[in-house]
C-alpha cells in the first residue's frame, strides 16, 4: 500500500496522524494554559478563540505532489501543517504578545516566522504564521513534530475566511477586479483594526 492509499484509507490514515493529535494536544493545552493565566491576572485574555485542525488525506497528498515530494511517509515530515492551530486575538499588539509568551516556553522551537501583518501577501491576507517544533511522548519514545500556529485579529479572520469562501473551487475563474475589490476590503479591516486598537488603548490609559 502506498502513501496515496494510506492516507486515503480511513483506519491507516487515523493511525498516522495520532502523533499530529497528540502535538495539537500539546499546543493547545499552552495556548490555553497562557489563556487561563491572562484572564487570572487581569480579568481579560487578548485571546478571542482558539482553532485546530489536521490537514484531509487530499490537501496532504495535493501539497506533497505541488513539492514534487515521493508519495511515501517519511515525505510527510517536510510538511510543516500537517498539524495546525489558529489562535483569533482581539487587537494587533495582542498577536505578538502571546506569540512571545509562546515561543518562551522552553521544550518549543520556533522554526520559521512568517509575518504577513506588515507584509501582507498580494491578496491582501494578513496573518502571522509560526512553524514550531513539538515535542511529543509516544509509547514508542519521544519525537518532535512541526506544527503551524496562524495569529489573527477577528477582522483578519472574517477577511480570510470570506475571502476563502468566495474564491473556493472558482479562483482561477475570478476576474482582476474581483481580486482587487477583495484587497480593498482586506485594506479597509486593516484601517479598523488599528483603529480599533487606538480607541482600546485611549479607553484603557483613561481607566488606567
Amino acid at each position: 500500500m502506498d502513501l496515496k492509499d494510506e492516507l486515503n484509507d480511513h483506519k491507516t490514515f487515523w493511525k498516522i496522524m495520532q502523533p499530529y493529535r497528540q502535538a495539537i494536544k500539546v499546543m493547545k493545552m499552552k495556548l490555553e494554559s497562557i489563556d487561563d493565566e491572562l484572564k487570572c491576572e487581569n480579568g481579560y485574555s487578548p485571546i478571542h478563540n482558539i482553532q485546530s485542525r489536521i490537514k484531509s488525506p487530499e490537501s496532504i497528498i495535493d501539497k506533497l505532489q505541488r513539492k514534487q515530494y515521493p508519495l511515501e511517509r517519511q515525505s510527510l515530515e517536510k510538511l510543516n501543517d500537517i498539524a495546525g492551530l489558529r489562535v483569533i486575538c482581539h487587537y494587533i499588539n495582542d498577536i505578538q504578545y502571546i506569540s512571545q509568551l509562546l515561543i518562551m516556553h522552553d521544550d518549543i522551537i520556533l522554526v520559521k516566522k512568517m509575518n504577513y501583518i506588515d507584509y501582507p501577501k498580494d491578496t491582501g491576507y494578513r496573518s502571522l504564521h509560526l512553524v514550531l517544533e513539538v515535542p511529543v511522548y509516544l509509547k514508542s519514545g519521544k519525537m518532535k513534530l512541526l506544527v503551524e500556529i496562524q495569529m489573527r485579529t477577528i477582522a483578519m479572520d472574517f477577511w480570510a475566511s470570506l475571502e476563502h469562501e468566495i474564491l473556493y473551487k472558482n479562483k482561477d475563474q475570478v476576474s482582476q477586479d474581483i481580486c482587487e475589490e477583495l484587497q480593498q476590503c482586506a485594506s479597509c479591516m486593516a484601517l479598523t483594526d488599528l483603529q480599533m486598537q487606538k480607541i482600546y488603548q485611549k479607553v484603557h490609559k483613561k481607566d488606567g
